[in-house]
């Protein structure tokens, strides 16, 4: 379905990134801050897990050292 363009470490930045927001939106839950960080953290797993960023795809840009 989509190609992998993060490699290992994008990947593993991004999954921690996303635990540490979503801890922010259970510290912050009712405030825009907590909102903003719940669908930044959501995004940031999402692309973690998958290994496909959308933003990447667009530019061109790919820090994954395979060819997929």
């Amino acid at each position: 379905m989509f190609k992998t363009n993060e490699g290992s470490l994008d990947r593993i930045i991004r999954v921690a990134l996303g635990v540490i927001l979503v801890g922010v939106f259970i510290a912050y839950q009712g405030t825009t801050l907590g909102w903003v960080a719940l669908v930044v953290g959501v995004v940031a797993l999402f692309t973690g897990v998958t290994g496909w960023c959308a933003i990447y795809s667009v530019l061109g840009i790919s820090t994954c050292k395979m060819k997929t």
